[in-house]
């Protein structure tokens, strides 16, 4: 954001009600969700890109945010850790991914096709539709039972399978016409 300090740019950005609102949770609790996120986070940067964008997503809804003062520290903290979450989890989930393709590669002795292989994968996964793409992995990349799937979408478990499903037979449409296109080379 132009080399700007995130507190001194989005306020700017925010009705003046609520960029006061913002300016004042930041004043308030920087130093403990700071502190707090330097102990999650493996670095001081990743520490600061955890409380910024806790911070932003505050900006994106204000008016979210409880007004008692011990409240809103509670409410910040969950949004934090939830996006540290989210991040331990996509790294898990790449992890294990990479862990496949590398064993893979290591079977088949070719490092080059592992690589295009692992494109390959991920570029039909992007193709997917983003709830269907997140049925997909969360069911083939995280092992996740069905039921816990349609509770963290907010679905039911017959429109999980059905996305899995459909989304099993995209990938294997997606990945055949790759390999058709691929072998005329």
């Amino acid at each position: 954001m132009n080399g700007l300090p995130m507190a001194d740019v989005v306020p700017a950005l925010l009705p003046t009600d609520a960029a006061d609102r913002l300016s004042t949770l930041v004043d308030r609790h920087y130093e403990r969700l700071y502190r707090l996120a330097r102990r999650l986070a493996p670095s001081a940067d990743e520490a600061r890109d955890l409380v910024q964008e806790t911070f932003l997503k505050a900006a994106r809804s204000v008016a979210s945010v409880p007004l008692d003062a011990n409240a809103d520290e509670a409410w910040l903290v969950r949004i934090l850790v939830n996006i540290r979450r989210d991040a331990w989890r996509k790294a898990e989930v790449r992890s294990r991914y990479d862990e496949t393709v590398r064993r893979a590669a290591c079977l088949a002795g070719d490092q080059e096709s592992a690589l295009i292989a692992r494109a390959t994968v991920w570029r039909a996964l992007d193709a997917l539709a983003p709830r269907r793409r997140a049925v997909v992995v969360m069911r083939e990349l995280e092992g996740l039972p069905i039921a816990s799937i349609a509770s963290l979408l907010g679905i039911s478990a017959i429109t999980v399978r059905w996305h899995l499903s459909v989304g099993r037979r995209e990938l294997a449409q997606i990945l055949e016409s790759h390999g058709e296109g691929h072998d005329h080379r």
